[in-house]
């Protein structure tokens, strides 16, 4: 689960210390302004200068997200370009030789934009391509991490339809036919080569793949998750590669309209747990910290899923830490109910806060978690709180 704000940085590639990349993609845009002004002053007097604003090549119709439609695979894996926002999102737990964990994450958007759908340019910023990277490692106490954002083009930043391919500058993630992915990351601080090999069928989330965000039927999405997946490769920090093996979360949403008016933000988790089970929960806060809606979904190792509605999922603060950089504060631990059962959630470290305002624009605290069901030990996930600094806008 995861989310940007509406108008994302829409730059060429770059990380956080690219100024001279991030200089010339302003003075593209503002060449891009000029050379349009100049064609409305070319227009002849009285002529119309283009079409009205409520012209579809103006306003792009997005495709909404209706109930009762079967997700299908493997075509579902890749992208639907006709939605307006779409990630592909991999969380895990990895250890090394020495037997110390260590969280990654490694998320991929896209983000289609109002921009003239008809304009054959390949310059024509229709698509937008972003791209975070983390690693939370306990010896360093707080998050390593990454960020680019490019227009679609070139060969370069691509959301491929027809199965899961995405690609920003030298950071892919690709799904083979046999279903593993292979990602390779080269991360300001540390590169992550990692295969990830699923294990179980892919968990179609909600109804049938239908998962509502609010009060109103169109808040949705098309969400289903990979849990367990098997994971190996590299963490190569320093110059030093270091074998490392784990599991992981992958989960993979599109929506056009998420979040209610009155919705601030939302806390998710993800669990891979012990026995083979996966849980997935999560709440939408509103903007007085009131339940906008939550739901949560329980599939056993044998494939059969429990669906709890809002009235049966709560979310109790238990520990909050506050971060020295944004003053954020956080409920890092969190006790989850789902019906007649309770999950706490403990931090991997407190400090797992990214800042991703040059790319998507928010700042949000994603972290390794350890989870207990019921007062013992159930197993690993990530958690995920956004709106803390500020309110989301999607």
């Amino acid at each position: 689960m995861y989310f940007f704000k509406r108008n994302p940085v829409p730059m060429g590639v770059f990380r956080e210390s690219g100024h001279l990349i991030r200089l010339l993609a302003r003075m593209m845009i503002f060449s891009l302004h000029l050379v349009a002004g100049c064609a409305v002053a070319q227009s002849s007097p009285g002529s119309p200068v283009g079409p009205p604003p409520e012209s579809p090549r103006l306003l792009p119709q997005f495709s909404p997200v209706v109930p009762g439609t079967a997700l299908a695979f493997p075509h579902d894996f890749g992208a639907h370009l006709g939605f307006r926002t779409e990630w592909w999102y991999v969380t895990g737990w990895l250890e090394a030789p020495d037997k110390k964990p260590l969280g990654f994450q490694i998320t991929f958007f896209r983000a289609a934009t109002e921009s003239d759908r008809a304009n054959p340019s390949r310059f024509a910023p229709n698509q937008l391509v972003i791209a975070h990277a983390a690693l939370s490692d306990p010896a360093i106490g707080k998050l390593l991490h990454d960020q680019k954002s490019a227009r679609e083009g070139f060969g370069l930043a691509y959301a491929k339809e027809g199965n899961t391919d995405v690609r920003l500058d030298d950071w892919r993630m690709i799904r083979e036919e046999n279903g593993r992915y292979e990602t390779t990351i080269q991360a300001r601080d540390f590169t992550l080569r990692l295969s990830l090999i699923p294990s179980q069928p892919p968990m179609k989330q909600d109804k049938n793949g239908f998962s509502r965000k609010g009060p109103r039927p169109e808040q949705a999405s098309y969400y289903y998750s990979e849990p367990h997946l098997q994971v190996s490769g590299t963490v190569t920090r320093h110059g030093k590669p270091s074998p490392v093996s784990g599991t992981a979360w992958l989960d993979h949403e599109w929506s056009t309209a998420y979040l209610d008016p009155d919705a601030d933000g939302w806390d998710w988790v993800g669990a891979n747990l012990d026995d083979g089970s996966a849980l997935m929960a999560f709440r939408i806060r509103g903007k007085d910290g009131s339940k906008v809606w939550a739901y949560a979904g329980l599939r056993d190792a044998s494939g059969r899923i429990t669906l709890f509605e809002p009235e049966q999922v709560h979310f109790h603060p238990q520990r909050t830490w506050r971060s020295p950089r944004t003053d954020a504060t956080y409920p890092v631990a969190m006790r989850i109910q789902t019906g007649a059962t309770e999950w706490l959630l403990t931090p991997l470290q407190d400090d797992q806060e990214l800042d991703s305002r040059q790319s998507t624009g928010a700042v949000y605290w994603e972290g390794a978690v350890t989870i207990t069901r019921d007062g013992k030990a159930a197993g690993r996930g990530y958690f995920e709180m956004t709106g803390y600094v500020k309110p989301l806008k999607l």
